[in-house]
């Protein structure tokens, strides 16, 4: 039967909401589909707002993979702000999508892109808005199957009561396996029900249902052991890695929205995973091996991109885009291809070792010169080796000093606060680096007008690192770093003014701890935090330290754990971890190895990049049956006509 559309019904509250535009959909390169011919049908979810969600690369290359498929129709939801959510629900109008304005509750599936754990909440409100059970356990057969990915998929157990399962690493092919085992269960129609589809896709390895996995707890608060309850559902749940990205070249019809979205942009990704080897960074952990996309393949995606969007920006992504091994190449022939127009390029923050004026002038040829962005992350020598980011003060002031030389005037520099082994004059340590740059971009380019910005954010633990055993510091002791470090750079009349600061407070930070190592029990916390009003929690002006802190006492009072034991406390090699059932392709004693090189009492010991180095047996490559894929492939970007 056809399903349809709200939008009737939504069209004439719209004036009474702030943003409208962001309900209505209509975007270039949307796809509409009908209904009834389609066999199996997703509503993909990115859970902020549009302005946020819609250029997510994630959901935008899983929309277009599904809907390349002609029984398959995907639709896109995003979170409504308070307003629309207080007309939705006096009006009775669910979550709809933005494509058809169809009502979640319809659809046979329902993906959820977690890229941070902050967005648990405004989860809870769509499902609840779409008119579904808030647990699992209660849906029918009725319901849609609400999946979560991401990356904060990677430890699904905080909202594994809210959610039937997770997928873990690419989603390019589970998607579609994902579809394959829903469409068979509803023509052989629909055995067993909602249990029996679960079960099928547990069964395959390849998708991890909670409700399947027993928790058992020791009386200290610990977990005791995950145990599998029904035959057939496998001990461990391995995560997915798509190889060969030039089979994938998406997304081909990139949406342009009608909006004011945060990046107007389109972007390319030019590789996938890192082995760098950062012992805090998830990301760069999770994602591995490296994979790169040719130079060929870039070209065409970049040329197909700007004809679907009429962008005149084109970002080349990754998390360490500088480090392709064609990257001179792909930014000289693209400069060639684009000179003249208003085509400009740009890269995301650009590691100090990777960086060099010749990539930096080519990225900029069009006119359009924008600061560059490092991230040192460390404000010692030291701490860059307990953490592993090898690149030295020296190195970066003669980065930086390369920079101001040829005309730049900006420079923004990333650091963390909270590291493991991390003292006052670490901290320190930021503000003398910072005047340092200053006082060498004076002296290079002979100019006053020289300025850096240091943004600072607090470091979160996370699952699948090295630091997955690490204590996290404080909220108070951050603040107070963060404070004299203020002070410290102020009091400098030479330099003070020149040096811009930005950073949050802890608070955030340990709340992120808690929802990101958190177990099953912490569910108990979004919801409580989610009735009482929680929603948007990666907004600082949405964001309530107190609510979260009051209902965390209130949720775990009858537990032997608290906020601290959950954020605070270090964890010792033999305790059960809540994602230790998960399989990341990381062996976990080369993860513990990795920790005890970082804090070993005679100095860190470093590790070299596996792609130019012998394997260092994380154990990535046999255990997930993968390879990393690298150039240089000797080919040009192709067509080379001038635009």
């Amino acid at each position: 039967m056809p399903v349809d559309s709200l939008f009737p019904r939504l069209e004439p509250l719209l004036p009474s909401v702030g943003k409208p535009i962001q309900y209505v959909g209509g975007e270039l390169n949307a796809t509409s589909k009908d209904w009834d011919v389609a066999e199996v049908r997703w509503a993909l979810m990115y859970p902020d707002a549009y302005e946020v969600g819609l250029p997510n690369q994630g959901v935008q290359i899983l929309y277009e993979v599904l809907n390349e498929r002609d029984w398959i129709l995907a639709e896109r939801t995003y979170a409504v702000f308070s307003d629309m959510e207080k007309v939705m629900r006096a009006n009775d109008i669910p979550q709809f999508t933005v494509d058809a304005h169809r009502p979640v509750r319809a659809f046979d599936l329902m993906g959820i892109s977690f890229s941070t754990e902050l967005g648990y909440t405004n989860f809870l409100t769509a499902i609840d808005l779409a008119g579904m059970p808030l647990h699992a356990v209660d849906r029918g057969d009725d319901d849609p199957i609400v999946i979560a990915g991401g990356h904060s998929a990677f430890n699904p157990e905080p909202i594994a009561d809210f959610i039937d399962a997770a997928v873990l690493g690419d989603g390019e092919e589970i998607v579609l396996a994902i579809s394959a085992v829903v469409r068979e269960w509803k023509a052989e129609g629909r055995p067993g029900g909602r249990d029996e589809v679960l079960l099928r896709l547990a069964k395959s390895g390849g998708v991890y249902v909670p409700k399947f996995y027993d928790v058992s707890y020791l009386p200290d608060g610990g977990i005791q052991s995950v145990v599998p309850n029904r035959p057939g559902v496998p001990w461990r749940v391995a995560k997915h890695t798509l190889m060969d990205l030039d089979a994938w070249p998406y997304p081909k019809n990139p949406l342009v929205p009608l909006a004011e979205t945060v990046h107007e942009r389109f972007s390319v990704e030019i590789f996938r995973g890192c082995t760098r080897g950062c012992r805090f960074c998830q990301a760069g952990m999770i994602t591995r091996p490296v994979r790169e996309r040719s130079i060929e393949g870039i070209g065409q995606m970049v040329q197909n991109g700007l004809e679907k969007t009429g962008f005149e920006e084109v970002g080349l992504l990754s998390l360490s885009s500088a480090d392709h091994t064609e990257i001179g190449e792909v930014a000289k022939q693209l400069g060639d291809r684009y000179e003249g127009t208003n085509t400009s390029l740009s890269l995301p923050s650009t590691r100090v070792d990777a960086f060099n004026i010749t990539l930096a002038n080519e990225f900029s040829r069009n006119g359009r010169r924008s600061g560059l962005t490092f991230a040192p992350e460390g404000g010692s020598d030291r701490l860059r080796k307990v953490i592993n980011k090898m690149v030295s003060e020296d190195d970066l002031i003669q980065t930086v000093a390369a920079a101001y030389s040829h005309g730049w005037r900006q420079v923004k520099l990333y650091f963390m606060c909270g590291l493991p082994t991390e003292t006052d004059e670490d901290v320190m340590q930021i503000g003398e680096l910072a005047k340092r740059v200053i006082q060498t971009g004076r002296e290079v380019s002979g100019r006053h007008d020289i300025r850096c910005t240091v943004s600072i954010g607090g470091f979160v633990p996370k699952p699948h690192t090295p630091f997955q055993w690490a204590s996290q510091l404080d909220h108070e002791t951050t603040d107070d770093r963060l404070q004299k470090l203020r002070d410290f750079v102020r009091a400098d009349k030479r330099y003070g003014k020149a040096i811009g600061f930005r950073y949050h407070d802890g608070k955030p930070g340990i709340i992120e701890g808690l929802l990101s190592r958190g177990d099953r029990r912490v569910g108990r916390v979004i919801e409580a935090v989610w009735r009482d009003g929680g929603r948007f929690d990666g907004w600082s002006e949405h964001f309530s330290y107190e609510r979260w802190a009051d209902k965390t006492a209130e949720a775990l009072a009858d537990e032997p754990v608290d906020l601290d034991w959950y954020t605070t406390r270090e964890r010792e090699y033999g305790e059960v971890l809540p994602w230790d059932h998960l399989d990341a392709g990381l062996d976990r004693d080369w993860l513990w190895e990795d920790w005890q090189d970082a804090i070993d009492p005679n100095g860190a010991i470093e590790v070299e990049d596996c792609r130019w180095t012998p394997c260092f047996d994380c154990g990535v490559c046999p255990q997930m049956d993968t390879e990393i894929q690298i150039g240089p492939t000797g080919r040009n970007l192709l067509p080379l006509s001038v635009v």
